[in-house]
């Protein structure tokens, strides 16, 4: 493995994790904003709160590893997917900073009507956030952004591509929060809870699959070089999120909780895995490759060995703190 791939290899693992983990606390959102009124919402918010109250400034440690690995590790293409992509990428950044202050404000609010009106906000950007992101992950895969120059500030993003992107990140964020606060609220005794939660999950799961499906038709001509990437190394992943995803969904059917968060987890991990195995070689698809877009060896070879690094210091502390919040249980008054 050339020194180029294995920091892009590195990279592209910090897009995966913040995926999952960022992924499952931003599809909260959904179930926030649809809980129902103060009284009828008040047990889903609660355990909103408590499974994402520890962890959810954590899990932006992986978008931040991300953009230090590319903008470092990958400047021009960086520079170039920046400038691009500028209005998606600050509705992104509006998204996570929204999200934060009102999540942290709606917990101090003085009156039920700033906690409605913070709780809206937390829910609302929750969503976006993730739609946004997505629309520029389908703005790269589909040759958007050139290498030189700036492409265009709205039609790089304003595509079948970009928006079909935007709506799968939503969903699959949406069913991952489903799945484990389904599985927690199982847990913890409130059947009640996991049993609605359940119904909406695979509701979420159903749409999701399809619309996964049907927007193989349009990237066929939207995004040629992905499509075949898709259809070529990366049809393996895709067929094993598509068995991972039905697995899931039959699980929840089951009501096997437990396992079903481990099927969940290997049917969005592989839809990443399949973007980025889809895309390869490429950077910026059709534009630049990983092996022309990387920096000076030496600065590659440092990024690796922050990496080694974050592995034996970050990691384990993370791995920590996820494991004391999924096995504290939690009451509702």
């Amino acid at each position: 493995m050339t020194l180029p791939l294995a920091v892009a290899a590195a990279l592209f693992a910090g897009v995966v994790i913040y995926a999952l983990f960022g992924g499952a606390d931003f599809g909260s959102g959904y179930f926030d904003l649809t809980a129902g009124g103060a009284k009828q919402g008040s047990e889903l918010r609660t355990l909103i709160d408590h499974s994402i109250g520890p962890v959810w400034e954590a899990n932006h440690v992986w978008l931040i590893y991300v953009l230090v690995m590319w903008w470092t590790g990958f400047p021009t293409a960086f520079a170039a997917a920046m400038s691009t992509l500028i209005v998606p990428l600050m509705l992104a950044l509006l998204g996570i900073v929204l999200r934060g202050a009102s999540f942290a404000f709606r917990k101090y609010s003085a009156t039920l009507g700033q906690a409605r009106l913070f709780g809206i906000v937390f829910a609302g950007s929750s969503l976006i956030t993730p739609f946004f992101l997505g629309a520029v992950a389908g703005a790269v895969a589909s040759g958007r952004v050139p290498a030189r120059g700036q492409g265009g500030v709205w039609s790089s993003w304003l595509t079948p591509t970009s928006l079909f992107g935007g709506v799968i990140a939503v969903g699959t964020c949406v069913l991952l929060a489903g799945v484990f606060l389904t599985a927690d609220a199982a847990r913890s005794g409130h059947g009640a809870l996991a049993d609605s939660l359940r119904r909406r999950t695979l509701a979420v799961g159903v749409v999701t699959g399809a619309v996964v499906f049907v927007a193989l038709v349009p990237i066929q001509h939207d995004a040629p070089t992905l499509a075949a990437g898709l259809e070529g190394r990366a049809a393996p992943l895709v067929v094993l999120s598509a068995v991972a995803g039905t697995g899931t969904l039959a699980l929840l059917f089951r009501r096997r909780y437990a396992v079903a968060r481990l099927t969940a987890v290997v049917a969005v991990a592989t839809v990443v895995l399949g973007w980025g195995v889809g895309q390869y070689p490429w950077m910026l698809v059709d534009e630049v490759s990983i092996a022309d877009a990387a920096g000076a060896s030496a600065t590659l070879a440092g990024l690796l060995i922050v990496v080694a690094l974050a592995l034996v210091v970050v990691v384990p502390a993370l791995a920590y703190l996820f494991l004391l919040t999924q096995t504290e249980p939690w009451t509702h008054d």
